[in-house]
């Protein structure tokens, strides 16, 4: 019984296991036909592929490719490193013409250095006679001369020898006879010395100095190698120069494309409108500022110990000045008169410290200039404090409308904030309503002219009229959005702008950029400086941000909730956390530009790259190839010195 029924039961089962193996099976077979067809279209791609790209295998075959490409290479594997001092060497064998009875033997030269021959050694008058040498230089070119008996050279033709020192050439012995044995001579010029054997060789050139005859080393460090060592040295400095400025704007500008940091920020409209207001109002006030401030600090410029008089007084002054107005603390509250008198005191501090920034960049351009006469070899650290006086007339140029315009946007932050918290409820809509109006025409207005400045176009209706009112329209329906809200958030606006501006940047070439620089400022490795330096900037911004984005939010949590402000926020719960990080991706990016500073040499942005293009555009591969093991040089010594710094800092 118990046999019959595992029998049945395995009857039973057999049916079902058939019955999986056939669903099994169905996607089995489905999935080896979905392979197939994969194949056949990845072939398919890669031969559309092959056809795009002009793949063609028959040029390999090609004799003169072939040639070429051996030229090259033995080039490339000759670095011009070392220079060998020549010595003409001249080196006879004799032959007889007409044969004498008997026949006749030349002597053969000694053996361990150049030798030729001669086959036959006698000819009939005006018979063909080939020389063969051996020992020769490679690839070293020399005259063949008929020295007849009266003592007269003829040339009779020339020669090259071969990678292996030899050569063989057939020449006439021309219809001289004579019973006496005529001479073939091989003139060439044979390099003195070599890498394990330094020779000191005279030139035969008078020093007009000395009056002694010049005497140089064989061999020697040759031009190339020492035009690649400076520019090698201007490659690694110019990829520094860049690292570090890049670096610096970074930073900053990395916690603005950090999501987690600004998903969270909202203003009040009424504060986010006045703000703008404000700002554009501070970068007019800002650009009178500074036509007012250059004019002032050129009337002092005139002598380096006046100006220099002149930025002591201002900077005791404004000292005082600021002590009187920004006390460190008061029990009462000044009356008004006092914070407007206090207010204005600040003011006039403020163009004290531009006019003081504008003295100081003369002085020390001046300083830098008698620095750079009287330090001798030191004269670059006199052209750098020069350098500096001008970078910092520059900034001050450049930044001071900027830096009003966000000191006035600051102010009118402020001041729509308490604006808002003393207005009562129904005039805040209305408020807002106007202010969002206004904001959006001066922001438009301010706008179309910079396009109108772009595109030249002076038609008020296209830089004024229409603008204004479309910016109007705008900032109309915002306010309308906005209707009922405590804040609006503009966080997100400015983390989607600055993305945008990086990848923007990141998106263009250093080796386009410094087309363009060097239109601005020539050729040379500053134009190479600040294409790199732009393009390191929005890349490291992007690294930095997206290390930001990582971070553990922990901590910043539990700062917040002890009242502490963004800016304490991440002083003591972000920083801590990026450092290494930042550090690692900073000693990365230098690396990167190393090797990019390179390239942008080929568009005339200096560094080595400039040379490595003129001897590849001039077919000296053997000077280029100095170039390119000093590239693979540097590159590995940064790879290894990063990987160091990385170990011990991060």
């Amino acid at each position: 019984m118990a046999d019959r029924h595992e029998e049945a039961q395995s009857n039973t089962e057999a049916p079902v296991a058939s019955e999986t193996n056939g669903r099994s099976s169905k996607p089995s077979g489905r999935r080896f036909w979905v392979i197939v067809l994969a194949i056949v279209i990845g072939i398919v791609v890669y031969a559309y592929a092959f056809e795009t790209t002009g793949v063609n295998l028959d040029e390999i075959q090609d004799e003169t490719r072939q040639a070429s490409l051996v030229r090259i290479l033995r080039a490339v594997a000759h670095p011009d490193l070392l220079t060998y001092e020549a010595v003409d060497t001249n080196l006879d064998i004799q032959f007889m013409s007409p044969c004498p009875p008997g026949g006749f033997t030349p002597e053969e030269s000694d053996a361990g250095g150049p030798q030729i021959t001669v086959a036959p050694s006698c000819v009939e008058p005006g018979g063909d006679i080939t020389v063969a040498g051996s020992g020769f230089d490679a690839n070293r070119r020399g005259d063949l001369l008929y020295i007849a008996t009266s003592g007269v050279e003829i040339r009779l033709g020339d020669f090259l020898t071969d990678t292996d020192g030899q050569f063989t050439e057939v020449v006439s012995t021309r219809e001289r006879s004579s019973d006496e044995p005529q001479t073939i001579r091989a003139v060439t010029a044979v390099t003195v010395g070599s890498i394990f054997n330094w020779q000191r060789v005279p030139t035969g050139v008078i020093d007009a100095k000395t009056g002694e005859e010049v005497i140089v080393t064989s061999p020697r460090i040759s031009n190339t190698a020492w035009d690649t060592w400076d520019k090698i040295i201007e490659t690694v400095f110019l990829a520094f120069i860049a690292t570090t400025i890049g670096t610096l704007i970074a930073i900053p500008l990395s916690f603005f494309a950090a999501r987690n940091l600004m998903k969270d920020i909202a203003v009040p409209l009424m504060a986010l409108t006045s703000g703008v207001l404000f700002g554009m109002i501070g970068i007019g006030a800002g650009l009178i500022m500074l036509r007012m401030t250059r004019r002032a600090s050129e009337s002092f410029t005139g002598s380096t110990w006046v100006a220099l008089v002149v930025l002591v007084a201002l900077l005791a002054t404004v000292w005082f000045a600021v002590r009187w107005a920004m006390p460190q603390a008061e029990e009462d509250q000044p009356p008004t008169r006092v914070r407007v008198t206090r207010l204005a005191v600040v003011a006039a501090a403020t163009i004290g410290v531009v006019i003081s920034l504008f003295l100081l960049a003369s002085i020390m351009s001046d300083i830098g200039g008698w620095l750079g006469d009287h330090l001798g070899p030191l004269t670059f650290l006199g052209l750098f404090v020069e350098s500096l006086g001008d970078i910092l007339h520059l900034l001050v140029s450049g930044g001071i409308a900027l830096v009003t315009g966000f000191v006035f946007m600051f102010i009118g932050t402020r001041l729509g904030m308490a604006l808002r918290k003393r207005l009562p409820e129904a005039a805040i809509q209305p408020v807002n309503t106007l202010l969002a109006v206004i904001a959006g025409m001066a922001a438009a207005v301010l706008l179309a002219q910079s396009i109108a400045w772009l595109y030249e176009i002076t038609d008020p209706a296209k830089t004024l009229w229409w603008p204004a009112l479309v910016g109007g329209l705008l900032g109309l329906g915002g306010a309308f959005l906005a209707r009922g809200k405590e804040s609006v958030g503009i966080g997100l606006s400015v983390y989607y702008f600055a993305r945008t501006v990086f990848n923007a940047i990141r998106a263009i070439e250093p080796l386009v950029m410094v087309i363009i620089f060097v239109v601005w400022v020539g050729l040379g490795a500053f134009a190479g400086s600040i294409a790199l330096a732009l393009h390191t900037t929005a890349a490291l911004a992007k690294l930095y941000s997206e290390q930001v984005e990582s971070i553990n939010t922990g901590p910043i949590e539990a700062i917040k909730a002890t009242g502490a402000t963004r800016m304490q926020t991440i002083i003591y719960a972000v920083a801590p956390q990026i450092v290494p990080p930042y550090i690692s991706f900073t000693m990365y990016r230098w690396d990167i530009n190393v090797r990019m500073s390179t390239i942008i040499g080929f568009a005339g942005g200096g560094g080595i790259g400039f040379l490595l293009q003129q001897n590849i555009n001039l077919l000296n591969y053997r000077a280029a190839a100095v170039q390119m093991l000093a590239i693979a040089i540097v590159v590995a010594s940064m790879d290894y010195l990063s990987s160091r710094l990385r170990e011990h800092v991060v």
